[in-house]
């Protein structure tokens, strides 16, 4: 009798640890998009498309592990603008899209997956230029240059400026020494990386007025269950420092 308690309380652990992960169908998979948005995401050769082991960063390193610790298959692509990559992931079930920044504005729109980082928003300055702001209101007397559908251009609108939006948040670093813009918005320390990779140092950072946490977007359709298992993953590999370690390794 004994024996065949410990049989039956035996299968109902395995049909219970089945049905943890009953929920997904055969062969679910998550179309991962990301773009250059270094030192989080970034194509190995500098390029704009990059597939699976073409893509590296912080934030590439972290998701990698995430879905290979909560066994849910997928599939990575670098690709350029982000405006499309945002369009998609709003478009199509079981797509996801990072380093997304979070925002009120855009919480509804998806499932969300996070912190997997965090960055800064700052208005910067070419280089000599001894602009002093105290305020993000003040910038409206400005030219500012932003990167389109970015959440930093996105939040300026929202506070009535007007920015001059650019498909390649690297335009912007020439724009801000031909004078086409006063004023570069962009997150940190993204946009010094960029004007290094386009030769460019000794920007100002005239003002820094937001940190923005980085997520995984995920299509609103998305299953919880995907939601529920990755984030229990990042939470694990944050608890066990894996993170920090990630972090500390690009910066």
């Amino acid at each position: 009798m004994l024996k065949t308690l410990k049989i039956g309380l035996l299968f109902g652990l395995i049909l219970s640890a089945c049905a943890a992960h009953a929920e997904l169908p055969y062969g679910y998979k998550v179309v991962l998009l990301t773009e250059n948005f270094p030192p989080f995401n970034m194509a190995v050769d500098d390029k704009n498309f990059a597939r699976d082991d073409g893509i590296d960063g912080i934030s590439a390193e972290v998701v990698r592990a995430m879905f290979k610790r909560a066994k849910i298959d997928y599939s990575l692509t670098l690709r350029f603008p982000w405006d499309r990559l945002y369009r998609l992931t709003l478009d199509k079930p079981n797509y996801g899209l990072f380093s997304t920044t979070f925002t009120p504005e855009r919480q509804p729109l998806f499932k969300w997956v996070g912190p997997i980082a965090k960055s800064g928003w700052v208005l910067l300055a070419a280089p000599g230029n001894n602009l002093s702001l105290k305020s993000l209101k003040e910038a409206g007397q400005y030219k500012v240059g932003a990167y389109k559908n970015d959440a930093v251009s996105q939040h300026l609108e929202s506070q009535g400026l007007q920015p001059i939006n650019a498909l390649r948040d690297q335009q912007n670093v020439q724009k801000l020494l031909k004078g086409q813009i006063d004023l570069w918005a962009t997150t940190d320390p993204v946009g010094r990386y960029l004007a290094k990779q386009e030769g460019v140092s000794g920007l100002t950072t005239v003002l820094r007025f937001n940190e923005a946490e980085l997520y995984l977007a995920l299509n609103k359709d998305t299953p919880d269950e995907v939601v529920q298992r990755l984030q229990k993953a990042l939470d694990e590999l944050r608890s066990e420092g894996f993170v920090d370690d990630m972090t500390d390794s690009y910066l």
